[in-house]
């Protein structure tokens, strides 16, 4: 019996989700079925809802719809409580909706992978948008020495802070408070898009430090074509995607895939169609 399973989001054609959750159900001997959904920008509920009846297990949630998915739960990971955000919908026996974010996961798992050690490092993190309050828990949870967020307004990096101060050292504030070097340097904003720069300062890296953006593409983006000449080492976010889907399809199915396989196969794609 094949099991439903999407992704959501608004536009959603470009989605690699399909593609990813396709081979892990290969590579685990699973028996499901994974398509791309665009809910009406208005009617993220109503889409969900649609997709349980017709016979729907459970969702990958993107933009916009994170705050649309967090609002419909019946019940909540704790981690998601703390984002205020939805990325992963599962519906339980009872046919209640279950509701998770494993964006943060990602981030960590990502990191790991790369032998990136987090545990008593400085880490600033740009941006304190909905993508980086999804990152805070997992962050603070490898126990970094602390962790600055910045952000051009800076209320809400200050916000951010208090937040998740019972969690680790955390600090918030504006641009021209970023002060000292850092190990690791975290973009979660989606100033890449734009071809935007945050302005951060020029001496900002430690020696061996990291650059990381959370967004990723076939050329590298703004930020890391920045980090690079001042001597940072480079991730982009597509590892990131691929763990936090990983994560999202050990949920599911309660099997973990391999992820090393289709981190290749996405990263050759990309330079196909560069």
């Amino acid at each position: 019996m094949t099991d439903y399973y999407c992704v959501f989001g608004n536009p959603v054609k470009h989605s690699r989700s399909p593609l990813i959750h396709a081979e892990f159900a290969h590579q685990t001997q699973q028996t499901i079925e994974y398509t791309a959904q665009e809910a009406p920008i208005d009617g993220f509920a109503g889409a969900w809802q649609a997709f349980i009846e017709a016979g729907g297990r459970g969702a990958n949630v993107t933009v916009p719809f994170k705050g649309d998915a967090f609002a419909l739960c019946d019940t909540l990971s704790h981690r998601a409580a703390r984002a205020g955000a939805v990325n992963t919908l599962m519906v339980g026996g009872n046919g209640r909706t279950y509701g998770d974010t494993t964006d943060g996961i990602g981030l960590v798992r990502d990191l790991a992978y790369h032998r990136v050690a987090l545990a008593g490092k400085r880490i600033l993190v740009v941006g304190a948008g909905g993508a980086v309050r999804g990152i805070l828990e997992p962050l603070l949870a490898e126990q970094p020495s602390g962790v600055v967020v910045v952000n051009r307004t800076a209320a809400k990096a200050e916000q951010l802070a208090r937040d998740f101060a019972d969690l680790g050292s955390i600090t918030g504030g504006s641009f021209d408070t970023v002060n000292g070097t850092f190990d690791v340097v975290i973009n979660g904003t989606s100033a890449s898009l734009s071809g935007d720069l945050p302005p951060l300062p020029d001496a900002l890296f430690n020696t061996h430090a990291w650059a990381y953006d959370m967004m990723y593409g076939a050329e590298s983006t703004v930020f890391l074509q920045w980090a690079g000449p001042r001597g940072a080492k480079l991730l982009d976010g597509l590892g990131m995607l691929v763990e936090q889907a990983a994560e999202s399809f050990f949920l599911w199915r309660n099997v973990r895939p391999d992820t090393t396989f289709v981190r290749e196969m996405l990263r050759q794609q990309l330079r196909f169609f560069t």
